[in-house]
């Protein structure tokens, strides 16, 4: 079962959500997969059950202790939960976030715990709980924490999460526990707040930072996460797509006008200035488009056996494509703008160096 061995009974949690939906879709299409849970609290909407296919939808809500009837009911072999939610819900507080993220995520490895019929879990975590500072490495690799930790409510929800996954894996040796940290995911229908305020005319920055962002793809944040319920080993992995980009350049790319503000005011008036968007970032998202995250993606492609079809230039482009954002700047008139200038200023000279 741990390595390649294809699981019979998959339960996945969050089958409401794009994301838990999606990931259920993509694993209906694997017919040695016997059958499919999708659990969640409320009922998934029409077009998403047609997606899922032969998918059989559960009523249950994770923080009830009656989940073990699901999983042990129905012996169920593989767990993936996808049920964390990165923002308080509409009418609930940080109190109600936690209740979902941290009090599901305990008493269901709990129950996962107990089940002798689970061989494989798999949890969808997150980037950042790396955190975002100016002590950041190039690059993180899994073994790496944070050099200053994370104040955002959803990275310290995964960080906790993430303890409960390693502890499963200790008092249960012969379960598979995957944690797939996902950088922050763009695409033409799943867009994080992170990075549509790049639909705004007018995109401040951080005067005299430049973060380079690694992104990933809808597309691939799916594929990754069934990818990992048919045969992941266990362990931790960064979930990224190939390459960076400065956010200079994801703002030229975006055709907006750049407004480098201090980060003082990036952090105050910055929210004013983009509206609703920026009202709603998580600390996460603005340490983000201040210092930026790197992820060694080596162990996702030796280990996990995975690899993004999506580089990060591409995810991002096709995100600035799918929001039909019409651009304030055209790009392409910013180029034909420096060739011009290059041409006037006449043909660089290279000197060698012996």
């Amino acid at each position: 079962m741990r390595y390649g061995h294809t699981p019979k009974v998959v339960m996945v949690t969050g089958a409401s959500r794009f994301f838990g939906g999606n990931v259920i879709a993509r694993l209906a299409q694997d017919q040695n997969i016997e059958r499919i849970l999708a659990v969640d609290t409320m009922t998934p909407s029409r077009e998403l059950q047609r997606r899922m296919g032969r998918a059989e939808f559960v009523r249950a809500d994770i923080r009830n202790p009656l989940i073990r009837k699901v999983i042990g009911g129905n012996e169920v072999d593989t767990v993936v939960h996808a049920a964390m939610v990165t923002h308080p819900p509409v009418g609930g507080g940080r109190a109600v976030m936690k209740d979902l993220n941290v009090l599901g995520a305990m008493q269901l490895f709990a129950v996962c715990q107990k089940s002798p019929s689970v061989r494989r879990v798999v949890v969808r975590s997150t980037s950042a709980v790396y955190g975002c500072s100016a002590k950041d490495p190039a690059k993180f690799t899994e073994e790496m924490s944070a050099r200053i930790p994370p104040s955002g409510w959803f990275a310290r929800d995964m960080i906790e999460i993430e303890g409960f996954v390693r502890g499963l894996a200790r008092r249960r040796p012969d379960i598979a526990a995957s944690i797939l940290r996902l950088a922050p995911i763009v695409g033409p229908q799943l867009a994080g707040r992170g990075v549509q305020y790049l639909r705004s005319p007018v995109a401040p920055t951080v005067l005299g930072r430049d973060a380079r962002l690694q992104l990933l793809h809808e597309e691939d944040a799916i594929a990754a996460m069934a990818h990992a319920a048919r045969q992941a080993p266990g362990g931790t992995y960064n979930i990224a797509g190939d390459g960076a980009i400065l956010l200079s350049q994801a703002v030229r790319r975006a055709g907006r006008i750049e407004l480098p503000i201090p980060w003082l005011v990036f952090r105050t008036a910055g929210r004013a200035l983009m509206g609703p968007i920026m009202r709603d970032f998580t600390s996460e998202q603005i340490d983000y488009f201040h210092f930026g995250c790197g992820l060694d993606t080596t162990r996702m492609r030796t280990e996990l056996g995975f690899v993004p079809r999506w580089t990060t230039v591409q995810a991002f482009d096709d995100f600035i494509g799918g929001a039909a954002s019409r651009p304030v700047i055209d790009p392409a008139w910013i180029d034909a703008a420096e060739h011009r200038l290059l041409g006037l200023l006449g043909p660089v000279r290279e000197h060698t160096y012996e």
